[in-house]
């Protein structure tokens, strides 16, 4: 019989100890994976996703397993992009269980930003190496999974393993973004990653939407329904 996972037991997987306050931290971000952990499971798979609400770009999902704890992890809203592209190498490159699932712009107006965010998110558990005990997804009730699951809402910032998913996840389609860019120098991609910024939906008002952009998000979809400009 296999012996349970601990926060103790987890922690003691670091190759270097950090200072007590980020272990304070730590272990305050596994209070959740603790509770999963004394129920019996061991392989904990966090699951996030970036990309619901820009008008331009794909949604990313990722889901993680972690091996052991990741010093410097932290909901990925609250890093620096140089802080989230240095995790995202560590938490690729040390032996985690890494899955990721995109979505492109012409599935979302397909089948709606729901669905296409569902689906993702499965797939990227499905994409795991080796398949989870359990499953924390941060914000929604996730249906369709083999394993059991728990909706931890503001997730990111609350468990260690769903907020290496978010970095995964909002790191990878930054990447996406800044190769867009490049291929549609006119929006600005690299600079707001899709999302409403006056400049970008200037950049829409003189040079119409790409076929990246989002034909059912606001204010496309009203301009193409109405035949209005953008502006």
């Amino acid at each position: 019989m296999n012996t349970p996972t601990t926060t103790e037991s987890f922690l003691a997987r670091l190759k270097t100890p950090p200072p007590p306050q980020e272990m304070e931290r730590l272990t305050t971000l596994l209070s959740i994976e603790a509770t999963v952990w004394a129920q019996g499971f061991a392989r904990i798979a966090g699951v996030d996703e970036a990309g619901r609400g820009p008008l331009a770009g794909p949604l990313v999902a990722a889901a993680v397993v972690l091996t052991a704890p990741v010093p410097g992890l932290n909901d990925s809203k609250r890093l620096t992009a140089s802080q989230r592209e240095t995790l995202c190498s560590q938490i690729m490159a040390d032996g985690h269980d890494v899955g990721i699932a995109i979505k492109s712009a012409e599935t979302i107006d397909r089948y709606g930003i729901q669905q296409a965010n569902m689906s993702a998110m499965l797939e990227a558990v499905a994409a795991l190496r080796t398949p989870p005990d359990y499953v924390l997804v941060d914000g929604y009730a996730l249906t369709g999974l083999e394993q059991p699951a728990l909706r931890v809402v503001k997730g990111d910032a609350r468990s260690l393993s769903i907020a290496a998913a978010s970095i995964v996840a909002k790191e990878t389609r930054d990447r996406m973004l800044f190769q867009l860019d490049m291929q549609y120098p006119a929006y600005g991609f690299a600079r707001h990653k899709g999302y409403g910024t006056r400049e970008h939906l200037d950049a829409l008002g003189t040079h119409g939407p790409c076929p990246e952009h989002r034909r059912s998000f606001a204010p496309l979809a009203q301009a193409e329904e109405t035949q209005q400009p953008l502006l």
